[in-house]
């Protein structure tokens, strides 16, 4: 055989196990996200429903209050958290990965240590400036009985998600989401309608809260220690520190969650201060909906995030750009028919979580561009982060949140929830470019290529679908009706134009690994109805 024929050979090699590797990461990517979307989907459903039956049983005045508090949780649970909770997500499954088995206990348990230390004593100031937040901060005295329960809240908050950060780490997303998704959210709900047709109000929403987050917590807990290689579960025998490494990447961590919580809650803060409660409740029902625009992208990040830190650590940044792009082309694509329909038909969303909430339509159609722009840059932020370069997202994010602060100041006072998700809109925007640009100086990653062009003539066809029913509403006499027949038939037109578009052969590989996870669920369904 000469050298020609043996250097085509290898090649050949070379190009075969490139997309066996990439096939096998992104069917892992794509059964474990499905997994995290079907539950996100179920959650969401179940949950929009709940909070309609919530929104019209408590009032935005009752919501309003709920918010304020939840933000004085996540303030002072951030203290308590000291970046723990993300840490787990990249040093589990190093240590895992990596069989440094060891250094997983101890990290483990450690760190539970550790949190369990700093909870008590942040809860306990937090019961102690209670009176000074509802009465001088927020001007919202009611506000103070509760703070008890936003407490406990907040405790079994920390830990929740450091056992879920946890599972992620090994890679276990899917258990993950039965447990919170399928179990501890209808959980939730089935308390909650329960102490609310008792006539226990907000009071009886928190109770609730408290034993599903209860429940939850210590299924986490016993599936994260089963997880764990035998011999090393118990606290018994030698118990490793935290490596130095792992402390230093928690508080670098820990400035990063304090930044993004500034992102996500500094204008409900602000709000609560200069507005009342109820302003406030109409801005956070609108701002839920929202939230829910970057499903598809939050889906993958649950597992796309180890498989960063992995792929980085074995050198494999082809791989990696080749998910990246991918991942984030259709994540975008698949948003876009979603953001379409919330912003055509925001007034009659918010309608339906009764008369007083349709004023907080603008915030849908503000809030949804700073949501497409975070979802066209995919997993920007996260590659920061699971590379070790954590240290220039902090960067990036002190700039913004300068102007975050400076923003929200000025607007909020002026022009109300308007302004307020103007800020967040734009701040969205700006860090997620940001981020961005700091990953392709960096990684030298972009998610951009030619094929993106294919994505026109789907994203126009599903355009023109929404629209088209938008204006013949009345024909399903019945709004909800109209947005759910928009939402199915948008989607059906962007899926049938993009085959018609033609798909490369990565995006072959996606549809592929997707459509085996639906024949999977088709067949699953199937043997349960015989």
């Amino acid at each position: 055989m000469n050298i020609p024929d043996t250097a085509l050979e290898a090649s050949q090699s070379s190009l075969a196990t490139s997309h066996a590797r990439f096939r096998g990461e992104m069917g892992q990517i794509s059964r474990h996200s499905a997994v995290f979307f079907a539950g996100t989907l179920f959650t969401a459903g179940a949950g929009y429903l709940f909070k309609i039956y919530l929104a019209r049983v408590l009032g935005a005045e009752a919501l309003g209050i709920y918010a304020l508090g939840m933000t004085v949780g996540g303030v002072l649970g951030l203290i308590a958290a000291l970046g723990l909770p993300q840490a787990a997500a990249r040093y589990v499954a190093v240590y895992n990965g990596t069989g440094r088995y060891g250094e997983l206990k101890g990290f483990l348990w450690r760190g539970l240590a550790v949190l369990a230390v700093a909870n008590l004593m942040v809860a306990a100031v937090m019961l102690l400036i209670s009176g000074w937040v509802a009465d001088r901060f927020y001007h919202t005295p009611a506000l103070s009985k509760y703070m008890g329960a936003f407490a406990v809240l907040m405790v079994l908050g920390s830990f929740t998600s450091f056992f879920g950060q946890a599972l992620a780490g090994f890679k276990d997303v899917a258990r993950r989401t039965v447990i919170t998704n399928f179990i501890g959210s209808p959980l939730n709900m089935l308390f909650g309608v329960g102490l609310l047709m008792l006539g226990m109000g907000l009071s009886g929403y928190l109770l609730a809260q408290i034993a599903a987050a209860l429940i939850t917590l210590v299924l986490l807990a016993l599936t994260t220690w089963k997880l764990m290689p035998p011999g090393y579960r118990s606290v018994a025998g030698e118990l490793p520190g935290l490596q130095r490494e792992a402390i230093r990447f928690s508080a670098s961590l820990f400035a990063v969650q304090a930044l993004e919580y500034t992102f996500a809650s500094l204008d409900k803060i602000v709000l609560g201060y200069y507005l009342d409660a109820r302003s406030v409740g109409i801005y956070v029902v609108a701002g839920s909906v929202v939230a829910f625009l970057p499903i598809l992208l939050q889906s993958v990040n649950q597992i796309f995030s180890p498989t960063i830190a992995d792929l980085h650590a074995r050198g494999e940044l082809d791989l990696l750009r080749r998910l990246y792009q991918t991942l984030t082309k259709w994540i975008f694509g698949f948003t876009l028919p979603l953001a379409i329909v919330v912003c055509v038909f925001a007034a009659p969303l918010m309608q339906i979580f009764g008369s007083e909430f349709r004023a907080g339509w603008p915030i849908l159609v503000i809030g949804s561009l700073g949501q497409l722009i975070n979802c066209a840059t995919g997993s920007a932020g996260l590659l920061l982060i699971m590379s070790g370069h954590q240290g220039r997202l902090v960067r990036v994010q002190v700039k913004v949140v300068i102007g975050n602060i400076i923003l929200n100041l000025v607007l909020i006072p002026v022009w109300g929830i308007i302004g307020a998700i103007v800020v967040s809109a734009a701040t969205n925007a700006a860090v997620n470019l940001l981020y961005l640009r700091e990953v392709k100086a960096i990684l030298g990653l972009t998610p951009y290529n030619r094929s993106y062009i294919r994505l026109f003539l789907p994203v126009l066809g599903s355009a023109a679908i929404v629209a088209l029913v938008r204006m013949e509403a009345s024909l399903f006499h019945n709004i909800v009706l109209a947005i759910v027949a928009s939402l199915s038939l948008g989607y059906l037109a962007f899926i049938l134009l993009a085959l018609l578009a033609g798909l490369d052969e990565d995006d072959r590989l996606v549809a592929g690994a997707i459509g085996s996870r639906v024949r999977g669920m088709l067949g699953m369904m199937r043997l349960e109805a015989r």
